[in-house]
């Protein structure tokens, strides 16, 4: 079982284990160690968030990898998708990203890709865990933790890149506001958008360590929802802190999840001859309305458990050309190994731009089920089908429920969270199984 990767990487609070420094160094130097297959020296490339403690985290990294016999190019501070791309345009050995995404900005992570630009195999993380493990229990010392100097041509091929994917795309016309989150956006986004025309407005692209994710982003997408309606805009952008995942608010202001971009980019594909096997791979947490919109438009859905990494294991083996999640991470096969927002950005306004039609035009006809996420703060994780009050009102939801809705319950892969997910017809009936469940969980296991 694993002790430190959870669904995307290594994450906690900075400064207390996993991610004490001593623990960093030691993840440095079994990062080292398993991505020099070849027997060269292996070159990382290192990039992170705007997090105050990124930069000391990136710095002991940095010197657990040169204790490692790992060369390190930093790309400084820039998006999580970004180091995925530049890890595989140049033949890196390993990227690897300092962020803790959509976390508040006392907590950090380490997220890495290998040299093909996709996420670390299960298999891969377990091995490095054992080597950290390993380190941790003998008398290896921590080396000075300097910051390798920052390569600023990164961020601008990385721009190039994203623009080359939407050729001709123009947003003369347009009035598009942007949030950043305060996260690592910041530093792309305006560089990005400022330069396909329209009239673009940024937001909360002003870092200073600590107010990354703070109401504002696609943690809080009503705050965009509510910018498109005051500055009268066409459309509304929303990043994570990592901008590995987008959401957006329309010219009504209604916020704009993943699923309905699935829809929408489905169709387009579809529509073009681009949409292999006319299959979508989405998550166990995706509304039943998407999968009742893509079968009328003849499409398949599947479902992967939480987590881009799952969605891709599951579109390569289908040889889906789209996957994504409701929260925004959308994947599109031969364009990216990982979910980028700002791709992800830049192809919706692609889909707008060639169909003439508004956001809400185009996801008019998603009808959504009612959808309710009770979180519930667990001191452990334990199996929740060995907990038998648990279980009996999971099954009291699930035989109410029967045709007419879903019941998902999950443990939250990055946090010590149980997360309570119902989706019904009736939403009173809803309510009252979604909360009957997390009580049950607190009672069991909450803090």
């Amino acid at each position: 079982m694993r002790k430190l990767f959870g669904t995307d990487g290594i994450r906690g609070v900075a400064g207390v284990a996993p991610l004490d420094k001593r623990t960093i160094f030691a993840v440095g130097v079994a990062m080292a160690h398993h991505v020099a297959s070849d027997g060269t020296q292996p070159k990382i490339v290192l990039g992170m968030d705007t997090r105050e403690s990124s930069e000391w985290i990136s710095a002991t990294i940095t010197a657990g990898l040169r204790k490692g016999g790992a060369a390190v190019e930093s790309a400084g501070v820039i998006t999580t998708p970004a180091i995925a791309f530049l890890t595989r345009a140049h033949g890196f050995s390993a990227g690897i990203v300092i962020s803790a995404s959509h976390n508040p900005w006392q907590d950090n992570g380490i997220k890495v890709f290998g040299p093909d630009g996709y996420k670390l195999a299960d298999a891969t993380e377990l091995a490095i865990e054992e080597e950290i493990f390993k380190i941790l229990a003998s008398d290896v010392l921590e080396t000075e933790a300097t910051p390798p100097e920052v390569e600023e041509s990164d961020r601008a091929e990385y721009v190039l890149a994203l623009k080359a994917a939407v050729d001709g795309l123009s947003l003369d016309g347009k009035r598009i506001v942007i949030d950043c989150a305060n996260g690592a956006a910041s530093s792309v986004a305006p560089q990005l958008f400022l330069g396909l025309g329209g009239e673009i407005r940024i937001h909360n692209a002003s870092p200073d360590g600590r107010n990354i994710n703070e109401n504002c982003g696609a943690l809080h997408p009503e705050i965009v929802a509510k910018m498109v309606l005051a500055e009268k805009a066409d459309l509304g952008i929303t990043f994570d802190g990592d901008a590995d995942r987008v959401l957006f608010a329309d010219e009504n202001g209604k916020v704009v999840n993943g699923d309905a971009v699935m829809l929408l980019a489905a169709r387009d594909l579809k529509e073009r001859g681009l949409l292999h096997d006319d299959l979508v791979v989405a998550t166990t947490m995706s509304n039943m309305g998407l999968e009742a919109a893509l079968k009328r438009s003849g499409i398949r859905m599947v479902r992967a458990n939480v987590g881009d990494k799952y969605v891709l294991e599951q579109m390569i083996k289908t040889g889906a050309s789209l996957g994504g999640e409701q929260s925004g991470h959308i994947l599109f096969s031969g364009r990216s190994t990982t979910g980028d927002g700002l791709l992800t950005a830049l192809l919706l306004l692609d889909i707008l731009h060639r169909s003439r039609k508004s956001l809400a035009e185009l996801t008019s006809d998603l009808k959504v089920f009612p959808q309710v996420i009770v979180n519930v703060k667990v001191r452990e994780k334990r199996a929740l089908d060995t907990i038998p009050t648990v279980v009996s009102s999971i099954s009291a939801a699930e035989v109410e429920l029967a045709e007419s809705g879903r019941v998902v319950i999950r443990y939250s892969g990055t946090e010590a969270l149980a997360r309570v997910m119902i989706e019904a017809e009736d939403e009173a009936l809803m309510r009252q199984h979604a909360n009957a469940i997390a009580a049950a969980i607190q009672t069991e296991l909450g803090i």
